[in-house]
C-alpha cells in the first residue's frame, strides 16, 4: 500500500464521514492504492461507527492526547507514505496531490503552508494567526535553524519509516513542534506545500486550548535547544557581569548623573554566578540529551568533552579556588590593617565579592566537572545474564543432576 491518511477522532461525528469520504474519492480519482485510518482517542457520540460506514478502518487509541492518537494511527498505518490531518473538514484531503509527488522524490516531511495557500474567514482565530502561530514558528526557526513556515500546520505527509526513526514522544498538540524539530535535527528533506484551511464544519468549541497548548508548544521548542535556553543567556549575563564587576573593582563609574557602585559589584557577581551556572547547565542538558537520543549528536560537543577531561575540569576548579582564597586572605588582611575594627564596605566589599564570585563558581566548575564524567560511563558488560540463556543452564544442571543419580550404584541390601 502506498499512502495512509491518518485522522486523530475525539466525537468528530458531526464530520468524519464526510473527511473519510472525500479521501477515498481522492484515491480513486488519482489511482492511488490508499487507506483512511481514524485514529479514534475514546470517542463517545458514535464517529467510530460512522468512520467505518464510510469507509474507513478505526484503530482505538486509549492514551489521550493529539499526539497520542496520531502515533497510534502512524503506527497502524500499512502504507509506506503517511498523511496525517484533523477529522474536522477544515483540510481538503484532495489536494495531498503534490504532498505524495514530493514523498515520491525523495521526501522525508512534506509540510502544509496555510499562510502561502490561504486562511479562509473565520478559519482561525486572529490570535492564533496573527501572535501564536507567527512567533511559534518564528521561534522555531530562530531555536533549530529551521526552514519552515508553518510549524503547526495540521496537513503534512511523510516518510512512515523516517518519522518512526525520529523516536517522537510527546502527547499533546505540541507533537506538531517535535516531529519538525526533530526532523530538522535529524537534517531530513523536508519541503512546503501551500494548503488552504477552511473553517471546520463543527457546532462545538475545538479541542484546542489557546494559552495552554501555546505554552506546551514554547515549552518544548524551549527544553529541545539548550543553547537558546541555557548557554546564550548565561554567555550574556557572565559578559555583563564581568564587565561591570571588573570596572567597579577600581572604584565607582559614574554614567551621567547615575553612580555605580559596590551595590551594583554585589550585582555584577551574583550575574557572573547565575551566567556561569547556566552555561553549565546548557553543557549537561547536551550532554545528556545526546546520550539519551533526545538529540543528535554534536560533533563539537563531542570534541569539547574529549579535551575537558574530568582532571583539567578539577585543575581549573582548583585555580578558580586558589584566586578566591588568594582574595580572601587579602581582605583579611585589609581587616588587620583595621585592627580588625568597623570596615568600609566601599573599599572592603571590592575585595570580599571577587573573591566569594571565584569561590562559588569554582565549586560549580567542580561539581560539574563530576557530573559530566558521570554520565560519560559507560556500562560494558551486561548487569544478568540473558533470562533465556539463565533458564537453559538451570534446565541442563537439573538434569546432569537427575542422571547423575540414576547411574548410582544401588545401596547393598541384606
Amino acid at each position: 500500500m502506498e499512502l495512509s491518511v491518518v485522522m486523530p477522532c475525539l466525537n468528530e461525528a458531526e464530520t468524519v464521514a464526510t473527511c473519510v469520504r472525500k479521501t477515498i474519492a481522492f484515491f480513486d480519482e488519482a489511482g492511488i492504492d490508499g487507506e483512511v485510518v481514524i485514529a479514534d482517542n475514546g470517542s463517545t457520540d458514535g464517529s467510530q461507527k460512522l468512520a467505518r460506514e464510510a469507509g474507513a478502518r478505526v484503530v482505538p487509541v486509549a492514551d489521550k492526547g493529539y499526539g497520542n492518537a496520531l502515533m497510534g494511527g502512524i503506527r497502524a498505518a500499512r502504507g509506506k507514505y503517511v498523511a496525517m490531518g484533523d477529522a474536522d473538514d477544515s483540510y481538503d484531503f484532495a489536494t495531498l496531490g503534490p504532498f505524495l509527488d514530493d514523498l515520491r522524490d525523495g521526501a522525508d516531511l512534506v509540510m502544509g503552508n496555510r499562510f502561502q495557500g490561504g486562511i479562509a474567514p473565520g478559519a482561525m482565530p486572529p490570535l492564533h494567526r496573527y501572535l501564536g502561530n507567527p512567533v511559534l514558528s518564528f521561534v522555531g526557526r530562530l531555536f533549530f535553524g529551521s526552514k519552515i513556515g508553518d510549524f503547526h500546520c495540521g496537513l503534512r505527509a511523510f516518510n512512515k519509516a523516517s518519522i518512526l526513526r525520529l523516536g517522537l514522544q510527546t502527547g499533546g498538540m505540541e507533537f506538531a513542534s517535535e516531529m519538525v524539530v526533530k526532523a530538522t535535527l535529524a537534517k531530513y528533506d523536508i519541503r512546503e506545500r501551500p494548503t488552504t484551511l477552511s473553517p471546520d464544519g463543527r457546532s462545538r468549541p475545538p479541542h484546542l486550548n489557546t494559552w495552554r497548548d501555546g505554552w506546551r508548544h514554547l515549552r518544548f521548542l524551549m527544553l529541545y535547544s539548550p543553547r537558546w535556553l541555557f548557554l546564550i543567556p548565561g554567555l550574556v549575563f557572565m559578559t555583563v557581569g564581568l564587565v561591570a564587576g571588573v570596572a567597579l573593582s577600581f572604584g565607582p563609574v559614574r554614567v551621567g548623573s547615575i553612580a555605580f557602585d559596590v551595590d551594583t559589584l554585589v550585582g555584577a557577581g551574583a550575574a557572573m554566578i547565575i551566567g556561569f551556572q547556566a552555561v553549565l547547565f546548557g553543557l549537561l542538558t547536551k550532554v545528556y540529551a545526546m546520550e539519551e537520543g533526545f538529540l543528535p549528536d554534536d560533533t563539537r560537543v563531542r570534541r569539547l568533552l574529549r579535551w575537558w577531561s574530568l582532571e583539567r575540569g578539577l585543575v581549573f576548579g582548583g585555580l578558580l579556588a586558589l584566586a578566591g582564597l588568594g582574595g580572601l586572605v587579602a581582605s583579611l588582611m585589609h581587616w588587620r590593617v583595621h585592627s580588625f575594627g568597623e570596615l568600609d564596605p566601599r573599599h572592603s566589599l571590592r575585595i570580599v565579592v571577587p573573591a566569594a564570585t571565584a569561590l562559588v563558581m569554582s565549586l560549580q566548575q567542580l561539581f560539574a566537572s563530576l557530573f559530566v564524567s558521570i554520565l560519560g560511563i559507560r556500562r560494558r558488560h551486561p548487569l544478568v545474564v540473558d533470562a533465556a540463556e539463565e533458564a537453559a543452564d538451570v534446565v541442563d544442571e537439573a538434569a546432569e543432576k537427575v542422571a547423575a543419580e540414576g547411574a548410582a550404584p544401588e545401596p547393598a541390601r541384606d
